[in-house]
C-alpha cells in the first residue's frame, strides 16, 4: 500500500513540475515571468526524485552489481545479497544523522523569491534515507525468509 501511495505521490509530482514549467515558458514569453517558478519547480523535482529513488530500490532497479551475483551458487548469492542490505542499511542510518543534522540547520536559511526555509528541500534527504532503510528492511526480511533455490 505504501508503494502506491508513493507511485501516486511520484505522479503528482511528475504531473506538476510539467504543469508549472509548461506555464511558467507560456508566461516568460508573453513577457509576464513568474520568478517563483524555478525554485518551486526544484523542489517538486527533489521530492520526485526522492520517491523515484525509493520506488526504484523496491523493484530492485536502483543498482546492483550483477555480475557477481549471477556467477554465484544460490546459497552464494543469497549471503552476498545479505550482506549487500546489511552494508547499506548500516551506510544510510550513519547518513541519516547527518541529514537530520543539516535540516536543522537549514530552516533558518531563506531561499529564492519566496524565501522558503531551505529545511524544505533538505528533509527530502531524510525522508529519502528513511524510505530506502524501510525499503531494504523489507528486503532483507524476505530474503532471509526464502530458502535459497538450489
Amino acid at each position: 500500500m505504501l508503494s502506491r501511495i508513493e507511485f501516486a505521490c511520484a505522479a503528482i509530482l511528475l504531473a506538476a513540475v510539467v504543469l508549472l514549467v509548461g506555464i511558467a515558458s507560456v508566461a516568460r514569453a508573453m513577457g509576464h515571468p513568474i520568478i517563483w517558478s524555478v525554485e518551486i519547480a526544484q523542489l517538486l523535482f527533489l521530492w520526485l526524485c526522492i520517491f523515484a529513488i525509493d520506488l526504484s530500490l523496491q523493484h530492485q532497479r536502483h543498482f546492483g552489481v550483477s555480475l557477481v551475483l549471477d556467477n554465484l551458487p544460490p546459497a552464494g548469492r543469497k549471503a552476498l545479497e545479505i550482506i549487500n542490505i546489511a552494508v547499506l542499511i548500516g551506510l544510510l542510518g550513519y547518513l541519516l544523522q547527518f541529514a537530520w543534522k543539516n535540516t536543522i540547520l537549514m530552516h533558518p536559511r531563506l531561499d529564492g523569491a519566496l524565501q522558503i526555509p531551505g529545511s524544505y528541500f533538505h528533509v527530502s534527504m531524510l525522508v529519502g534515507f528513511l524510505l530506502m532503510i524501510r525499503t531494504l528492511l523489507s528486503q532483507l526480511i524476505f530474503i532471509l525468509r526464502t530458502k535459497a533455490a538450489s
